[in-house]
Parts: structure tokens; sequence; C-alpha cells
């Protein structure tokens, strides 16, 4: 059994990791859109800290507009950085046997090799990150993200064939391999491997699956899982089928419907309530500027976690550029 195990992000943490966005498609072709893009990214920072205490990585060109947009309470650490998504770029926290902090260091190739991504600087960001934090580095040959994992804390993990399988991420591993290697990493003594993702993030700035779009544990043996409602839009069919896969393991569905939106520019969009991030005594919850859904996801996500105040922070601007709120935040656990 491995020493290292990855703890449910219901449990206590130390802080909360994130990326101030600093160039490419994220803050696109104008300063309305970088505007939009650092405001979005430091409302969850600042909603964040207000819980607990909050390290945002910034490129040293960056500090000073970094500083127009976070809360004074937000820690910055300064490094070169290609994008923004810690959740994926930073490492995955794991805790040995009597407690003490490790960080796994996937291999980050841009989510598959995507011809839009650039890696460089972002696939060194899971070392630095671990160093601050006084981590024990565990390499790992394995390419994934954080966004293509879930635990339940006791040994269970989701993923998707369309992520560890991809041939652009592991084109020469296999289940056994890739499970092996889950257990070696974050103790994974149970995989259970959906499909597939939302359909949305099939598309050219998505990641080809990740679970965090679709299905989150609540607790050891309950998911919360996306639904979709509108027989038209092609995710009715692939969430039922994933609220099947799951019962099928024995698991206890609570279903978090879609907000009414459906359809943007670019087509199905893949706007998930599921997508939302943990902090001590709280939850930060991806908002959808409809007040009737995103009140009725509140209310189911604060019965599912029970005792913590949900806080709803606008995720539209980052939804339009590939992902959520869990998609830029990553979770360091207590270490004994």
């Amino acid at each position: 059994m491995s020493r290292w195990r990855m703890p449910a992000e219901t449990a206590p943490q130390e802080r909360i990791w994130m990326a101030f966005p600093t160039g490419g498609y994220t803050l696109g072709d104008t300063e309305e859109e970088a505007h939009a893009a650092r405001s979005v990214w430091a409302a969850v920072a600042n909603a964040a800290v207000e819980f607990e205490p909050v390290t945002v990585v910034v490129t040293p060109d960056d500090v000073d507009t970094a500083a127009r947009y976070l809360d004074p309470a937000v820690e910055v650490l300064t490094a070169d950085l290609n994008d923004a998504w810690m959740r994926d770029i930073g490492p995955t926290f794991v805790l040995d046997d009597d407690g003490a902090l490790g960080a796994v260091d996937w291999v980050f190739n841009g989510w598959g090799a995507q011809a839009w991504a650039s890696w460089g600087h972002d696939a060194k960001i899971a070392a630095t990150v671990a160093g601050h934090a006084g981590a024990t580095l565990i390499s790992s040959p394995l390419v994934n993200e954080g966004g293509g994992i879930h635990v339940d804390g006791a040994g269970t993990v989701l993923i998707t064939r369309t992520v560890q399988l991809d041939e652009g991420r592991n084109p020469d591993w296999d289940e056994a391999k890739v499970e092996a290697e889950l257990a070696r990493t974050i103790g994974a003594e149970r995989v259970i491997w959906l499909e597939r993702g939302l359909t949305r993030d099939y598309q050219e700035f998505g990641t080809r699956g990740h679970v965090d779009l679709v299905a989150t544990f609540a607790a050891p043996g309950t998911v919360l899982v996306h639904r979709q409602d509108d027989p038209a839009h092609p995710d009715h069919a692939v969430s039922r089928g994933i609220a099947d896969q799951l019962r099928a393991n024995d698991l206890t569905v609570i279903d978090v419907p879609a907000p009414r939106a459906t359809h943007d520019e670019h087509g199905p969009v893949d706007y998930s309530y599921i997508n939302h991030t943990l902090v001590n005594g709280g939850v930060i919850l991806c908002g959808f500027g409809e007040e009737e859904a995103d009140t009725r996801a509140a209310q189911i996500i604060a019965e599912a976690y029970p005792g913590r105040r949900v806080v709803l922070v606008d995720a539209r601007p980052l939804f339009a550029r590939g992902g959520g709120i869990h998609c830029i935040t990553q979770q360091q656990p207590e270490a004994a």
C-alpha cells in the first residue's frame, strides 16, 4: 500500500494555491478582456482568503498589476508562468501515514499537447509550489492534471478514459499501469473510470474530459453529479450516463442541475456547479447570473457540505476561457 494518500477536499486545509493570468488566450486581445480575466481570478482568491490563507503565483512583470486586483491579505509568490490553471499545473498534495506533506509532480504537457498551449514555464510550477510549501516532491511519469482526478479520501478516485488514456498524454499506458501509478502517488485503492466528460470540454480550449466538471465526492460513498435537463443539449444524455455509471458502482448520487443557459456563440456550454472549491468552513461556488438556478445549486451544495458557508462567484468569464473555479485553485491539506 502506498505511503502517500490524497485527502478528501473536505479535509482541513493549510491554504489555497492559485496563479494570476499573464497572457495568451486567457487575457484575450483587448484590455477589456484582460480586465475581465484578472477580475474573476482575483474574485475567487479574495473570496477564499476570507476562510484561509491564499497564495497566488504571479509573474515578476505582473506583480504591480496583481496588487490592484488582489486583497492585501493574499500572499504573492513570483515565478514565470504560461497560464493560470493552478489545479492542472500545480502539484497534487498528499499526506503520508505520519501526516507529513508530499506533493505529486505530474508531467504537464498542455492538456495533451494542444496546439494553442504553451507549457515550458507551467511544467515547472508544481516543483516551485512544492518547495515553497515545504513538501516532499513525488515525481510521476504520468501525464495528468489535478482537474482529471477526484478522490474521496478513503482510497477511491474518479477519472475519465479520455484524459489518462489520451493519446496526447499517455499513448503507451493502459488501465493497469495508470491504476498502479495512482496507487503509488495518491493512495488509490479503487479507480472508477468514467467514459468521458462534458461535450464542450472536447472543443478547442477544452481538457478532453476532466472529471471535475461532472462529478465530485461530497463524502465517501456520495457524489455530486452534473445534470443537464435540456433534452436538446448533448450533455443531457452524457450526464445521465455518468450518473447511471456511478450508481452502478454503489455510489449515492446527488444531482446538481445545470443553469438554464445552454449555448453561447461557440455552441453548447458546460456551465457546471460541480466545479466548486472547498475551503475551511466554506465553498466557493460557480455562479452563472441566474438567480433561481444559482440559488437552487447553492442550497444543494450547502446541504451536501453541512456547516459550510456557500459563496457564489460569477464564473462565466472562467468558463468562456475553458474552466471554472475548481480549475484555478489547488488545496494544500493541513499536515501534522
